[in-house]
């Protein structure tokens, strides 16, 4: 797989790769070939350049021995930004990064699957972006981002919907789904609304008034 680039703006959204479950070899394919800029966290630049991925910023704390300026060197013009603050995850970082350099809005892959502690940071930890980045999170089975507290969007019949709340999210009204919403509210770890449905073709609806919702759109 070659280099990316193909862009028609900067308001393409940016790609960072994580070090989660590789996604498809057709999923990275199409996130590249719009994205004008690609950051891999340290710990997946090995497997990146396997892949043979032109890479634009390669970013983390480095430890372990890790030697970015290997990485330089076969990928050159490559920035290498350094980030020791250990409060945060690297793909915190990222963001963090994105936001300075005033993007608005970043695709994440590989950010799922294998450690599962690092899968739900990675999930929940992108609400803590919601006014300066539009976050989407995608593998090969899912499509995950914070809901603004008014969305409509087309969906076919049957389309699997998760609503996730991070915390607490308090009066949720739903449209058009198999088991709606009507001033619901949902806490993580006693009642959210995973494997929620379209419940026909067409405009699904979801306001809620306080807290950080998490949609889901999945493909079983």
């Amino acid at each position: 797989m070659s280099s990316h680039h193909i862009v028609r703006d900067d308001q393409e959204p940016a790609l960072i790769i994580a070090n989660g479950a590789a996604c498809s070899r057709e999923l990275l394919g199409q996130l590249l070939e719009w994205s004008p800029l690609v950051i891999v966290l340290d710990s997946a630049m090995s497997r990146v350049m396997e892949l043979g991925i032109k890479v634009d910023v390669l970013l983390g704390d480095f430890d372990r021995g890790f030697n970015p300026e290997y990485y330089r060197e076969q990928q050159y013009p490559l920035e290498i930004v350094y980030t020791p603050d250990q409060d945060k995850t690297d793909l915190e970082k990222a963001c963090d990064y994105l936001v300075s350099r005033n993007f608005t809005a970043v695709n994440v892959i590989w950010a799922t699957g294998r450690r599962a502690d690092h899968t739900i940071t990675n999930i929940t930890n992108i609400v803590r972006f919601k006014d300066k980045l539009k976050i989407v999170i995608l593998d090969d089975n899912s499509k995950v981002f914070v809901l603004p507290q008014k969305y409509e969007k087309w969906y076919p019949a049957g389309t699997p919907i998760s609503l996730i709340p991070v915390g607490i999210v308090e009066g949720i009204t739903s449209t058009n789904l198999k088991y709606q919403l009507n001033n619901d509210t949902l806490t993580i770890g006693h009642r959210t609304g995973s494997s929620n449905e379209a419940l026909t073709d067409g405009i699904v609806s979801i306001e809620y008034t306080t807290g950080d919702l998490l949609m889901m759109e999945c493909f079983d």
